[in-house]
């Protein structure tokens, strides 16, 4: 029986989302693993994976705000709105002297725009991602020759600031006059990408952006993330240390109920639920065992996270 928990994984750029996952199917022998929010090829960071039975636990870990760093080079745009895409639109103001300052673009005018993007605003996201349509992602469809339009989502932007001037990145394949670093605390469903071309677009110019890093999911830091080659079977964490629903203990004879699946009666209050009641269940040594939701008088268990006898 595959064991139940998260693993707190650092992408490396270069890699797929479904390929850093590899290490994990060799340490813990299952094919039983998932993960929530997928990142770019060329980005790189925090990502949260599943095993076990915790898999069923990643749309609550999928819904948490994100933060990421990553740099926006301005003077072009391109296809994939990543630095070495192909070149889509190109400033001429670039061409003729690369000079921000004549551009009319410095930091104080980046960082004069930045609040029209705070809070909640619509987004369409980049044409080459994993959005569905007609069954297919959009970049299968695009890929395909096929041209598409994406509709707006709206997205929620708590934080977004300009943190240093960014250096030029290695690949460039358009003329940028001006570079720069930011950071973005964001919602669900927002793309960096297409955050990035909407700056420029704010600015009077075309942008893409390189050095997408997510540092954050939730209260989950990636100073606690480990790369691939260098997991073992200790890097599981209980689910408890990744979604902060509120845990209660029980006895042998409830937990036994919950794990047959039959709802226990409860009439303690129990502290921080949310409006759907969730919370988990441990045993009496406080380990985490079920992922239950409350109701008044009684608990009900929905995923049973233990291994099996």
């Amino acid at each position: 029986m595959t064991p139940s928990g998260f693993v707190l994984l650092d992408k490396v750029a270069g890699e797929t989302s479904f390929k850093a996952l590899f290490p994990l199917k060799r340490v813990f022998c299952t094919k039983r693993v998932g993960h929530a929010g997928t990142l770019d090829l060329r980005a790189s960071g925090l990502i949260i994976a599943a095993m076990g039975r915790a898999t069923r636990l990643l749309p609550y870990v999928e819904a948490k705000d994100k933060c990421y760093t990553f740099r926006l080079h301005l003077g072009y745009e391109t296809d994939t709105l990543e630095w070495d895409g192909d070149v889509v639109e190109q400033d001429s103001r670039a061409l003729e002297n690369g000079d921000a300052a004549v551009a009319g673009i410095d930091r104080a005018a980046l960082e004069a725009v930045l609040p029209k993007f705070m809070g909640d605003i619509d987004q369409v996201p980049p044409k080459y991602c994993a959005v569905k349509i007609d069954g297919h992602r959009a970049s299968d469809w695009v890929e395909r020759g096929k041209q598409i339009e994406l509709a707006a989502r709206r997205i929620h932007i708590a934080s977004l600031k300009v943190v240093g001037a960014g250096a030029l990145t290695e690949g460039c394949t358009g003329k940028s006059f001006a570079t720069f670093d930011l950071e973005c605390e964001c919602s669900k469903g927002t793309y960096i990408r297409s955050l990035g071309r909407d700056l420029a677009r704010e600015l009077g110019t075309f942008g893409c952006v390189s050095m997408i890093r997510r540092h954050r999911i939730g209260h989950v830091n990636l100073e606690r993330a480990v790369k691939g080659d260098e997991l073992t079977r200790e890097h599981l964490v209980p689910v408890n240390e990744v979604l902060e629903f509120p845990v209660v203990r029980l006895n042998d004879e409830q937990m036994a109920a919950i794990r047959n699946g039959n709802w226990i009666p409860w009439r303690t209050p129990i502290e921080g639920l949310d409006a759907e009641g969730l919370m988990f269940a441990a045993d009496k040594d406080g380990i985490v065992l079920s992922f239950c939701r409350y109701e008044p008088g009684r608990i009900w268990p929905k995923v049973f996270l233990a291994e099996d006898d």
